[in-house]
């Protein structure tokens, strides 16, 4: 899931919850002090609208697979603000202190209760994706340090196969070397073989010669 819309979520839900809270504490407010209230509310609603617009375009980018889930929690969002406007609506009447009021005579504590009740489930559901949203950003946050450590432990064994790479290459160009001398020393020999061949060669010749000069005279 993309981290993005995760952290608009997590803004949207922190503001929905501010919203209920608001809501609850302007139904018991009037003149200056409930208007002051009201314009609070509205700031945040529009603030609510702006993250929801970029939550859509954040979902609307991903993969199909992914976007489904995403459009689905989206249009929770959707719903849960539309809720709240017509509970600003309700709140922004004309006499509505008045019409609540006489509700409260005519129906009694029942209607105060079950409101209650509204409010705190709303909260309770805000707090569930307040949550939610929060683990998958930890678990989100999780995931990127495992692969920083991945990615850090990469690079190490990287640096030890170009040190492995380094030393082979010194080893091989000590081994030429070494080669390079073996070459000089066997030329060298073979330089000298040939020349104690031609030197016993003489000294056969020589011999030879002495043999028959040394016969001639003595048959002579």
């Amino acid at each position: 899931m993309s981290e993005v819309f995760e952290g608009y979520a997590g803004q949207y839900c922190e503001i929905s919850a501010a919203l209920s809270r608001k809501c609850a504490a302007a139904s018991a407010l009037d003149g200056e002090k409930k208007q002051q209230k009201l314009s609070e509310i509205q700031a945040d609603v529009q603030e609510s609208e702006s993250l929801i617009r970029r939550m859509d375009l954040e979902a609307r980018s991903m993969q199909p697979s992914v976007k489904a889930g995403l459009l689905a929690k989206l249009r929770e969002y959707k719903s849960d603000l539309n809720n709240v406007k017509g509970e600003i609506k309700r709140l922004s009447a004309p006499n509505a202190q008045q019409a609540t009021r006489e509700e409260l005579l005519e129906s009694g504590m029942s209607d105060t209760l079950s409101a209650s009740s509204d409010q705190r489930g709303r909260l309770m559901m805000t707090s569930e994706r307040l949550n939610q949203s929060s683990d998958r950003i930890r678990e989100s946050q999780r995931t990127v340090f495992e692969t920083e450590e991945i990615g850090v432990s990469i690079l190490q064994d990287l640096h030890n196969q170009r040190q492995s790479l380094l030393h082979a290459h010194t080893t091989l160009h000590g081994v030429d070397d070494y080669i390079g001398k073996s070459k000089k020393i066997l030329a060298s020999m073979s330089k000298r073989m040939d020349r104690n061949k031609w030197i016993v060669g003489g000294i056969i010749a020589t011999l030879v010669f002495a043999i028959l000069f040394i016969l001639y005279f003595k048959f002579a």
